[in-house]
């Protein structure tokens, strides 16, 4: 066997179908390949008969390059956008979320604007594709990322400019809007701006008191 990877060993024997003490000129290698490519990871198998007792078996599994969410479902998909799966488990962690409809055909677009930032893509939990036009991140301690239109690893190596200069990314606000080039718009979390409120109302009521002496 050769080229698996998702595909497990047991599911290719159980695809051979092959007992100790088969013969091997009545193994019908086709079917035995049309059988491997039920698995939703094989992209293409060989079966070949080496007499007289081996069966050769190559495998060709689709490459996992994001995960698409749509709703309350989950996909696997290929770089392509391909659905191979809805199977997701702890394994593939790793890949990038990328939420509604169209944003598993153009998840490239925000993994490549992430690619040119390594420190920042670990701290992404998922992408959002907004109006088919532009992509929200949403970062692991929840602030959202509202990127331009246009030019987003631009904005992205802005941000990450400021998070080095102010440690932006690490205070208490719940969204960081890039998408106008002369300026960056920050909202804070509800707490933080009724603590902004509260410190406000307390100096104006020290301002007015030290009026009054």
């Amino acid at each position: 066997m050769s080229g698996q990877r998702e595909v497990a060993e047991y599911q290719i024997l159980d695809a051979l179908a092959l007992e100790e003490g088969d013969s091997l000129v009545l193994f019908d290698a086709d079917a035995a390949r049309e059988r491997l490519k039920q698995n939703p990871w094989v992209k293409s198998a060989s079966v070949m008969k080496l007499y007289p007792n081996t069966v050769k078996v190559t495998i060709d599994e689709w490459v996992p390059y994001a995960l698409w969410q749509r709703g309350n479902t989950v996909s696997i998909v290929t770089e392509q956008g391909e659905v191979i799966t809805d199977d997701v488990d702890g394994r593939y962690a790793n890949l990038l979320l990328v939420v509604n409809y169209g944003a598993q055909t153009r998840a490239g677009e925000i993994l490549k604007a992430l690619e040119s930032e390594p420190e920042l893509r670990p701290r992404v939990r998922a992408a959002y594709l907004i109006g088919q036009r532009r992509w929200d991140l949403m970062l692991e301690n929840g602030i959202t990322i509202r990127l331009p239109e246009e030019d987003p690893a631009t904005a992205l190596a802005a941000l990450v400019k400021m998070d080095k200069e102010s440690a932006i990314l690490a205070r208490d606000i719940a969204a960081i809007d890039l998408r106008l080039p002369d300026r960056v718009v920050v909202r804070l979390t509800d707490e933080a701006a009724q603590r902004r409120r509260d410190a406000l109302d307390g100096n104006k009521k020290v301002a007015r008191g030290g009026a009054n002496t």
